[in-house]
């Protein structure tokens, strides 16, 4: 059966923490065909180099600044200090444009990758320009940053956004699926990549361990059973069936990066509900959103 986890350092190649699915990957996933991720942990002064290929790429920090330069041209991106202090500057690069990232001070990045023909201008989303949603209610709610999905970015394939839940709230739910082409749905292959940390304001040990939940199971006679516990640098991939909830256990919040793609003729998001699970959305009216959110407000 193919693997669908991957704890940190298990899909790691050369300067890379993580490698699943682009052009250069030596990682192969049986099946996999729309989407890629890489993620880097630079030194002060250290650069990745991604050679120009038939890929649109969206370049995301995770923690510090970097500069990212695009066919000889450079951009700086204002970075952050952690995932969960609010927005990014993130840059699209659009297809065959090679990419240098470097950092003068460190950090870490990903890169979120789909295979693409047409050809779109680099753009750089700065983090002011960013559509932050809160979405859902009570103990179901979490923060969306929407900088790579139609709405705001011209792109040929990928949906791009990352999601921040607080400590103990269950994000990604009702559980949903996006695996067939139809009246209200699209085909989307998708990447979790997760970082977690402890709470703030926990009176925490040191040894604490930030955890979270991911759980993904079939949707029809393709059989798949995900049940992952996940920690900063986890990737988990769904290539079909229904997956949610992804679950910040009491005491650590949960961040995760979400990279989607598809073979239809339509970049949009249509989902559909486990029909045992969907009447949930309908409990969240009346209910507040969670006053923890937004993250870096």
């Amino acid at each position: 059966m193919t693997n669908w986890i991957y704890p940190l350092g298990t899909a790691a190649d050369g300067k890379w923490d993580v490698s699943i699915g682009t052009s250069d990957s030596s990682l192969t996933v049986n099946g996999w065909e729309h989407t890629g991720l890489k993620v880097a942990t630079l030194t002060a002064g250290a650069d990745v180099v991604l050679p120009a290929a038939a890929e649109e790429r969206i370049v995301v920090p995770l923690n510090g600044s970097f500069t990212v330069t695009v066919d000889g041209t450079g951009y700086g991106l204002n970075g952050r200090a952690s995932v969960f202090a609010g927005p990014t500057d993130v840059l699209y690069s659009g297809t065959e444009r090679s990419i240098t990232i470097s950092s003068a001070d460190g950090g870490r990045v990903a890169v979120a990758t789909a295979p693409a023909r047409a050809s779109y201008p680099t753009r750089l989303v700065t983090a002011a320009e960013t559509p932050v949603e809160l979405r859902g209610a009570g103990n179901c709610s979490r923060q969306v940053h929407n900088f790579g999905t139609p709405a705001a970015l011209e792109a040929d394939r990928f949906i791009v956004c990352e999601v921040l839940t607080p400590a103990g709230n269950w994000s990604s739910y009702p559980p949903h699926k996006h695996d067939e082409e139809k009246d209200g749905e699209t085909h989307l292959e998708e990447i979790y990549y997760f970082e977690t940390r402890v709470a703030a304001g926990s009176a925490a040990p040191a040894n604490a361990d930030a955890i979270g939940y991911q759980r993904v199971y079939a949707s029809d006679e393709r059989p798949i059973d995900v049940s992952a516990e996940v920690r900063t640098g986890d990737v988990v991939l769904v290539p079909y069936g229904w997956h949610g909830p992804a679950m910040a256990a009491p005491g650590y919040d949960l961040y995760y990066l979400n990279v989607m793609a598809g073979p239809g003729p339509v970049r949009e998001w249509l989902i559909s509900d486990d029909p045992h699970h969907g009447w949930v959305r309908q409990s969240w009216d009346g209910q507040e959103i969670d006053p923890r959110l937004p993250f870096g407000g």
